[in-house]
């Protein structure tokens, strides 16, 4: 049983959880760059708070996630869309390096990135456009990259032997 989501159900739990989200890294200060550096630097001055945060909502997902997944279905959608591949490929490994680096060296990942924006912080909004350029490269890539034809295999040679009529 698939269907479409419909009405404004999907979008208004969407604005709604984004909305929460942003809250929630503006209350817990995720939205401050010195907090990641603070975290990343266990060299000097441990900040140890980040590490708290990201305990907190991997507990209140580990739970979440286990009773939403008992029901059939989502509230707004005619089935669960959970990832299926397992695998590691250098695209994951490369595209998560480059994430760890533009974290450590912005002090933003994009959630907290965009919630900043509404601060009107000149990092903030730097940040953001480096990473709607990273985003609009990757899709380029990606598009030409899917987008290639693919060589077609060798005809095989054609038959020499007389059809049976002749």
């Amino acid at each position: 049983m698939t269907s479409e989501p419909k009405g404004w159900g999907p979008s208004l739990a969407a604005l709604l959880s984004g909305l929460l989200f942003g809250v929630g890294l503006g209350v817990s200060g995720m939205t401050l760059p010195a907090k990641v550096i603070g975290f990343l630097d266990v060299a000097g001055d441990w900040d140890a708070s980040l590490a708290f945060v990201m305990v907190g909502a991997i507990a209140v997902h580990a739970v979440l996630y286990r009773l939403v997944r008992r029901r059939p279905v989502p509230l707004f959608d005619g089935t669960f869309h959970v990832p299926t591949r397992r695998d590691l490929d250098a695209r994951l490994v490369g595209g998560a390096a480059l994430f760890g680096v533009g974290w450590g060296l912005g002090g933003f990942c994009p959630g907290p990135a965009l919630v900043s924006l509404g601060s009107g912080s000149g990092a903030a909004v730097l940040f953001v456009a480096a990473m709607l350029v990273g985003m609009l490269l990757q899709h380029a890539t990606n598009a030409a990259t899917t987008a290639a034809p693919k060589p077609k295999p060798p005809e095989p040679p054609a038959e020499t032997q007389p059809s049976p009529g002749e």
